[in-house]
């Protein structure tokens, strides 16, 4: 007698702040066996209080343009609701991971591949569309602090020739300046880019995009 396999009716809700994008997300998800959509809300409803018990997962879309729903997003995972985010790009991506989302799936996915990511992150998984791994999966560049306050002209000058080598002196005669002028100027760039040498300083504004080396 052959076996047939049984799989449990997945609870899912639909978040997303177009009305239509809810609705036809509703839809496409009903067409899909053993998926019921238990609610429709917009990013800004109690989705982690009011489904917590309701739902098993959801499928959070964030839209094309600005994004409200991360903070939602965000709340909903840590009250232990699997997240599948459909997002636009890449950096979308990246920052529905770090909100929480279990899944990430680009918006044009179908019914089907949003029907296996549900059962997959409600299984303990993660998914990640094979067009966003390897960016969503790049360690974040950590970003540069700014500048304590901004370069005067000079100190720009000044900097430009630190980027090149010259030491104090050198710069002083290239500029028509002192020694001491000079040494003035390098003292006032290290404490606007918060370092400690000459070499630091110039890595700094590298990062900042205030010289290329």
């Amino acid at each position: 007698m052959p076996y047939a396999l049984v799989v449990d009716e997945l609870r899912v809700v639909v978040v997303a702040a177009d009305p239509l994008a809810r609705r036809g997300l509703a839809n496409l998800l009903a067409r899909e066996p053993d998926l019921t959509v238990s609610a429709q809300l917009a990013p800004d409803d109690d989705v982690a209080g009011t489904l917590r018990h309701e739902a098993e997962a959801a499928v959070w879309d964030l839209g094309a343009g600005p994004r409200p729903g991360l903070d939602g997003l965000a709340q909903a995972a840590h009250a232990g609701l699997p997240v599948l985010a459909l997002v636009h790009d890449e950096e979308d991506a990246v920052e529905a991971l770090a909100a929480g989302a279990r899944a990430v799936l680009f918006r044009d996915a179908p019914g089907e591949r949003l029907a296996a990511a549900l059962r997959a992150v409600h299984g303990g998984l993660l998914v990640l569309d094979g067009g966003l791994a390897a960016h969503a999966l790049r360690p974040r560049q950590p970003v540069p602090p700014a500048l304590v306050e901004p370069l005067t002209p000079r100190e720009s000058e000044v900097l430009q020739l630190l980027a090149q080598g010259l030491a104090n002196k050198a710069i002083a005669e290239r500029l028509g300046i002192s020694d001491h002028t000079a040494k003035f100027h390098v003292n006032a760039i290290l404490g606007k880019l918060g370092a400690q040498s000459r070499t630091e300083a110039i890595v700094q504004a590298a990062r900042l995009g205030l010289v290329i080396l």
